[in-house]
């Protein structure tokens, strides 16, 4: 059974996924920090700032679009593993006064359509 969400890697699809939803992000009037970053707990897609909120973006590529949310696709063990990947991002940073963080998912349901975006705010509230 193939996934419902599958993950971008490298080149192609993926690249092009994220690229998307990077460009939607800024038209939204988030800045652009880092993108592709890996730490012990895997990779975040992208790094972005709200404001004085640093936007930790998984990005989703839908297969099919009559399964679940976006929201849905990230299970507790991811969500985990972002936030230790966003905790080292910290630390590697030096960011170690607080700041205000959340985690958001951008989900495309096409390539090919610019509007087939959905955006999660907050997505699992684990800031």
């Amino acid at each position: 059974m193939s996934p419902l969400w599958r993950k971008k890697s490298g080149g192609g699809r993926g690249a092009r996924a994220e690229h998307l939803a990077r460009q939607y992000l800024q038209r939204q009037g988030l800045t652009f920090v880092a993108a592709n970053v890996r730490g012990p707990g895997g990779e975040i897609d992208l790094i972005m700032r709200h404001e004085q909120t640093l936007v930790f973006v998984e990005v989703r590529l839908r297969s099919h679009p009559a399964f679940s949310s976006a929201s849905e696709s990230i299970d507790a063990r991811k969500q985990h593993r972002l936030v230790q990947t966003a905790q080292y991002y910290l630390q590697q940073q030096g960011l170690t006064e607080a700041l205000p963080c959340r985690f958001d998912v951008v989900a495309l349901s096409s390539l090919e359509d610019s509007n087939a975006v959905q955006w999660i705010v907050n997505a699992f509230g684990a800031a």
